[in-house]
């Protein structure tokens, strides 16, 4: 098993920490894992990503130029990241924002009203991990309770507060995805 997956948006949409469950999850799981972030310059609000590798073999090198699935957040990331998906590969996106939709007909595209249902719920903080949830639907790589366990791990001790919300998010999320 291999899954080599990019995550793209803006910053504080939690692009990152998002990465960083999964790598977190993927250990929890006796996986190789890399986790590798790229950001622009801006604190907030620029772009980000991060390219989460989770294997149950030795992983050559971090640096992928395309990928098994991308979840993307954002129109800019649509653009540079839909190409970069294998054929037969998995394309997750937020409808928030995204003017031009994907337009493959090789791989599977999933979308996901998360913005509209994080603001439904008065919880724009659970954003990611409902993506998480979604994505965790299409592609279950890693267990839920590792899941659990990698968001302990990547949430400050203050946060651990919200766990039960965000499990509730990444269950949430599994709901709510749909293939176009």
């Amino acid at each position: 098993m291999k899954e080599t997956l990019i995550i793209a948006g803006f910053g504080g949409q939690g692009v990152l920490s998002m990465g960083k469950i999964l790598a977190y999850s993927g250990v929890m799981q006796d996986f190789e894992v890399t986790w590798m972030p790229s950001y622009g310059p801006e604190m907030r609000g620029g772009t980000a990503n991060v390219t989460v590798i989770l294997s149950d073999r030795k992983i050559s090198s971090p640096i992928a130029h395309e990928f098994d699935t991308a979840i993307i957040l954002n129109q800019q990331s649509m653009e540079k990241f839909e190409p970069m998906v294998k054929p037969g590969g998995v394309l997750i996106y937020d409808t928030n924002g995204i003017t031009r939709h994907p337009v493959r007909k090789d791989i599977e595209v999933y979308a996901i009203d998360a913005t509209a249902e994080c603001a439904k719920m008065g919880q724009a903080k659970l954003f990611n991990t409902m993506i998480l949830g979604g994505y965790l639907k299409v592609r279950p790589v890693v267990a839920m309770e590792n899941v659990m366990v990698g968001l302990k791990k990547s949430l400050p001790e203050r946060a651990w507060k919200m766990l039960p919300a965000n499990e509730e998010a990444i269950r949430h999320g599994g709901e709510i995805i749909r293939k176009r």
